[in-house]
């Protein structure tokens, strides 16, 4: 069926609920959230909200899957719009600065669900590693544009600095953490694209 016929989009219920659970997980975190609250504060009845979320659990994923799609389609923004091998990292680090500095930060959504489910076998715990994955392997593929040869640990060490700079963002000043932040990654581009400039000078 055609993605733009109108039984293919999601129904206007539904789009209300997870916003409200977007908008409340985020703030307030998943455990400390009721079904009740989100129906209450979503204006639907409790018919609506099982016939769209047959469990609380589903409604946590359909959360954690529509902010993977927000941060894929900046991340997908910053490489269509930056051709040369650093520029795409510097992009996406700054959209991190950005919003470390954005009223109502609260730190990485997935960091935050893999504190509130730490068990690796539960759904929750699964999708937020598969986002994980999914940001480690694109910075991976980033990083071996500007030295093939140390892609791995590179990648590794910008995610490193990222986690940091989410979670020290919401406990200390977000400029300052923002500002380390940045200086952090260029100082790793930096060393990275010495390496490749040595290089290709033998």
């Amino acid at each position: 069926m055609a993605s733009d016929e109108p039984s293919a989009r999601p129904s206007e219920a539904r789009l209300k609920l997870l916003r409200t659970a977007t908008r409340i997980f985020y703030a307030e975190g998943i455990h400390a959230v009721g079904v009740d609250r989100i129906i209450a504060e979503a204006k639907v009845t409790r018919a609506t909200f099982y016939r769209h979320f047959p469990s609380k659990d589903d409604l946590i994923l359909a959360y954690l899957r529509e902010v993977h799609q927000l941060e894929r389609g900046m991340v997908d923004e910053a490489i269509a719009a930056n051709r040369s091998p650093v520029e795409p990292l510097l992009a996406i680090a700054n959209s991190i600065a950005q919003n470390i500095q954005s009223p109502g930060f609260r730190g990485c959504a997935f960091l935050n669900a893999a504190a509130e489910y730490p068990d690796t076998n539960h759904p929750v715990h699964q999708e937020l590693m598969a986002h994980r994955q999914w940001f480690l392997g694109t910075i991976t593929t980033l990083m071996a544009q500007v030295h093939e040869g140390t892609a791995d640990p590179a990648a590794r060490h910008f995610v490193m600095l990222r986690d940091g700079a989410m979670a020290a963002g919401c406990l200390s000043d977000p400029t300052l953490v923002s500002e380390t932040f940045l200086r952090g990654v260029e100082g790793l581009l930096r060393i990275n694209s010495e390496r490749q400039s040595a290089e290709s000078a033998r």
